[in-house]
């Protein structure tokens, strides 16, 4: 079986935009940006044997404040750039209480099934309380990229924290 580490997209391989403490995604091609150091992040990883999934939830097209269009341009860029895997998107809003959007851990055990990985040699980065929650209900290690959001930070989880 083969083992993944499931990034978050926004604040994990993109800029975020912070309003307030509050982190956003960008809602155009222009505003979407990869972190310089991306791309190797990616490569040492699959270097190391893991494969490389996103797990991402972008409400804003649920709430139609961006396009299915957009975000698949998005995702294009992204995989193009970084050569990730696999690109797994929750695209409901909060309320609509769907099977797929993290904290819920369908989008990592979707993938799992299909590229047969085993989840215990498996992690779960990210930096919201969500993609850490998903990541231990989906029994891989999870790691926390503490970006001093205004949130509560998780807890049960192995911490980097970034300047």
């Amino acid at each position: 079986m083969r083992k993944a580490v499931f990034l978050d997209r926004d604040g994990v391989l993109s800029k975020a935009f912070i309003k307030n403490g509050i982190s956003f995604a960008p809602k155009s091609l222009k505003d979407f940006k990869l972190f310089s150091g991306s791309k190797n992040f990616v490569k040492k990883l699959q270097l190391s044997g893991f494969m490389v999934i996103v797990v991402t939830n972008q409400p804003d097209v649920g709430k139609k404040l961006i396009s299915k269009k957009v975000l698949k341009k998005m995702h294009d860029k992204l995989k193009k750039k970084t050569k990730v895997d696999a690109i797994y998107t929750c695209i409901h809003s909060q309320n609509m209480n769907c099977y797929c959007r993290k904290p819920k851990p369908s989008m990592i055990l979707e993938a799992a099934k299909k590229y047969k990985i085993n989840l215990k040699n498996s992690f779960m980065i990210g930096d919201r309380p969500s993609d850490i929650t998903a990541g231990q209900r989906a029994n891989c290690r999870s790691i926390f990229l503490d970006k001093k959001y205004f949130e509560k930070n998780p807890e049960n989880q192995e911490q980097l924290l970034l300047i």
